[in-house]
Formats: structure tokens, sequence, C-alpha cells
């Protein structure tokens, strides 16, 4: 399979890094990117709703996406997937900038940051069919926490770098930079592959209609025992970290009258939490059930803060809780899919469950864009946590 061996580091020895660290430039840039919108959007046009609906137009696409991407991984080799979607982004970003100086205008920003989602996601989603195959001799958990701390230090260091970024240049140059944060990423997972031996299963050839796997994917999430309670969970999730993620820049840098500073220092603390609670994922061995419950519940609390918050520092507290705990979340959800799904479909019915658990991030941004005229900010996040509220009880009703 490969030329890892069964040792306890061999999952983090230095040619395992390489892999990490193709994973966090490819982060670190994506994060950029996500981090430039809504604060560009804000500045320029001084609307919360505004800043909501650029976040719907900017995370719609890679979401629905993951179908289509999810079905190519079970049909392409997802390591030539995985290198496609790093080239082309950063091909995106230069054509993005090119764009920009010809035309002028933030349209540029989102549409360039719309179409390297859709790249991610072809990112993600062949990482994800990858993963299992070349560390199947560990843990999946394990795996997975060390996979997404390389990801949240990513996450740690986008948006702080792209705040000192926009203090020296205009945001037209830091896209520019983005594109080589994106090549890095496709030099260290060149780099990996000359230094492994990794012999991926075979894609399957592509017999009938190009939507038959997307027929199957959906027929697995309706027969499947289990697979439409964890969707519905992870619905409920999103709609918190989508309205989180979409009102924060507007929050902090203007109900809560701080910098952008302090907004990327929020970002950067946000993902040090989630690096720290990874970490004790690593470590421990908490049963799956322990994983989901706590992470839903602390989410919960999270998000009442964020909403109730008037002031600065307890609208921190409710954003660490949020976004450091969605991880824990995150792998709680991963490898239970694991689990749940045959091998052989894993690509095509997680890509279709992504896009199923995701599509309320970009329906949260869209109703701060409509209602946050009316009610603010603050009415549409306690709105929404009540809907993860509602849906995380009845969840555990049916269950019992």
């Amino acid at each position: 399979m490969s030329d890892y061996n069964n040792s306890g580091t061999s999952a983090i020895s230095a040619k395992g890094l390489l892999f990490y660290a193709s994973l966090f430039f490819s982060r670190l840039a994506d994060q950029i990117l996500l981090f430039l919108v809504p604060l560009v959007v804000f500045e320029t046009t001084g609307s919360v709703a505004w800043s909501g609906i650029a976040f719907t137009l900017e995370t719609l696409p890679r979401f629905l996406s993951f179908p289509i991407c999810g079905a190519l991984c079970d049909r392409v080799s997802p390591l030539k997937l995985l290198r496609i979607s790093q080239l082309f982004r950063a091909l995106v970003c230069l054509a993005g900038v090119v764009a920009f100086q010809w035309a002028g205008g933030v349209g540029w920003l989102i549409a360039l940051s719309a179409v390297c989602g859709v790249l991610t996601t072809q990112g993600l989603m062949a990482r994800e069919v990858m993963l299992p195959q070349i560390f199947r001799q560990h843990r999946f958990e394990k795996v997975l926490a060390h996979a997404q701390i390389a990801d949240q230090l990513g996450m740690v260091l986008g948006p702080l770098l792209a705040s000192l970024l926009l203090r020296w240049m205009p945001w037209p140059m830091v896209v520019g930079a983005t594109a080589g944060f994106f090549l890095i990423a496709d030099g260290a997972v060149t780099l990996w592959q000359r230094q492994n031996v990794v012999t991926l299963a075979a894609p399957e050839p592509a017999p009938g209609h190009w939507a038959a796997p997307i027929r199957t994917a959906f027929a697995q999430v309706l027969r499947l025992p289990g697979l439409k309670q964890v969707i519905a969970l992870a619905a409920g999730v999103n709609l918190v970290i989508g309205v989180t993620l979409a009102t924060s820049a507007a929050m902090v840098t203007g109900l809560l009258q701080r910098s952008a500073g302090d907004y990327a220092v929020l970002q950067t603390a946000g993902a040090i939490a989630t690096v720290i609670i990874l970490l004790f994922i690593a470590r421990t061995a908490l049963p799956l059930p322990t994983l989901g419950l706590v992470s839903y519940s602390v989410m919960l609390a999270g998000g009442l803060l964020t909403g109730l918050a008037g002031n600065f520092w307890v609208y921190i507290v409710g954003f660490l809780l949020v976004i450091g705990f969605d991880k824990m979340f995150n792998v709680y959800i991963r490898s239970l899919r694991q689990k749940l799904i045959p091998p052989r479909d894993l690509g095509k019915t997680t890509g279709v469950i992504v896009m199923l658990n995701n599509l309320s991030q970009p329906l949260a941004g869209m109703l701060v864009g409509v209602f946050a005229g009316v009610m603010e900010g603050r009415g549409v996040i306690l709105g929404l946590v009540g809907v993860m509220g509602l849906i995380g009880v009845v969840v555990a009703w049916r269950g019992r």
C-alpha cells in the first residue's frame, strides 16, 4: 500500500508531514480568501446585509459542487484531482487580479473566491478519499485529528497573515500572493508523491449516465441507517457556523466598534482553540457518541453567547466555543461516515452528504442578508441557534 510502517509516529513522519504541509498551505490560501470577502465587502458598502449576501455567493458554489466532486473521486485518481485543484486555484487567483485591474470592483473578489471554493471542494473530497488508504494502519480518528490540525494551523495564520498583508498592500496584491501559497501546496504534495510508494484504489469505470453515481449516493442516504439523523445534526451545526461567519466581520468591526486587526485576532484565536481541541482528540480515545454530544452542546451555548453579547469579550467566548468545537463535531461526523458508508461508494455518497450538511451555511448568510436590516445581526443569530437546538432535541427524541 505504501512505505509507511506501523510505528506510533508513522502517521506524522517526515514523509507524512509533506502531505500535511500541502493541506496546511492549501488551507492557508483558502482562508485568506474567506477572510477577505466579508471584510472588503463590509468596508466597501458598510452594510451587514451585503456582507451576508457576499458570504452566500462565495460559499454556495463550493457546497453545491460536493456531489459532482465526490463522484469524480470514485472515477478519477484522487491524487490527480488534488493536484488539479491546487494548480487551478493559483491560476484563478492570478486571473482575478488581472480582471480587477481591467474592470475594477469587488465583484471580482467574490467571483474568484467562488470559483476557488469549487476547486477547494474538489481538493477536500480527494483528500477525504485518500486519507483512509494512505494511513490505513492507524486509528482513523487520530488521522483525522492530525489532518485537521494541519488544516487549523492554516486557519490560524490565514486571517493574521491577510490582516498584515492588507496593511502593506491593497487586496488585489494579497490575492496575488495567495496564488503563491497554492503553488507551494502543490509542490509539497508533489514531493510527497515522489518520496512515497502509494497505491490507491483503482478508479471505477464510468458506465451509464453521468448522474448515476449521484442517484446511487442519494439512495444510500435514504437507505443506510443513521445517515439521515447525522445529516440533520450537521445541518443544524452549520446554520450556527454559517451565521457566525457571515456576521462576525460586521459584529466585530461594526456593532462592537473594534478594528479590522481585532477581527483578525478573533479569527486566529478561534483557529488556535480548534488546534488545542484537536490535539486533545488525537491523544485520547473518547467514544464517538461523547464527541458528538459534547461538541453539539458546547456549540449551542457558544451560539447563544454570540447572539446575546453586549461587548467584545463576551462575543470572543461565544465565537471560540462555536468555532473551536466545530472541528470536534467534524471528527465525529467524518468518523461515523467511514463506519456507515461502503468503501466503494465513499466518494459519491460523502459528496452528497457534505452538500446536504453544508447548504445551511449559505442559507444562514442569505437569511442575514434578508433579515439583518429588520432585526439586526443578533436577532438572526439567536433565531438560527434556536433552530439548531430544536434539531438536536428532535434527533435525540427519535433516537430514544
